[in-house]
């Protein structure tokens, strides 16, 4: 599949809770294998150049942590969406 030169050609809809609980949970799944061992995980955690350079483990933790952060908030606020409304009244 070519590259996209711009945006317009995308479209979607908002990530349900379930899809976010998912995502959550393949990121677990990664930090424990990188932890672990690295090789079993389902990200590439090195990245070989001609120079036989590899990417840091301990940045690729920060990151994968930094994007669990990013999608507990929007699964917080997925949920939130999903809460049914509340009227609140005073009885007189």
């Amino acid at each position: 599949m070519a590259d996209l030169s711009d945006l317009s050609e995308l479209s979607g809809e908002p990530l349900s809770a379930e899809q976010i609980r998912g995502i959550l949970a393949q990121i677990d799944l990664d930090v424990a294998n990188l932890l672990r061992d690295g090789k079993l995980a389902a990200l590439k955690y090195a990245v070989r150049g001609g120079a036989g350079v590899s990417a840091d483990r301990a940045q690729n933790l920060k990151m994968l942590l930094a994007a669990r952060r990013d999608y507990e908030r929007l699964l917080w606020e997925a949920e939130q969406q999903e809460q049914p409304g509340w009227i609140v009244s005073q009885a007189k």
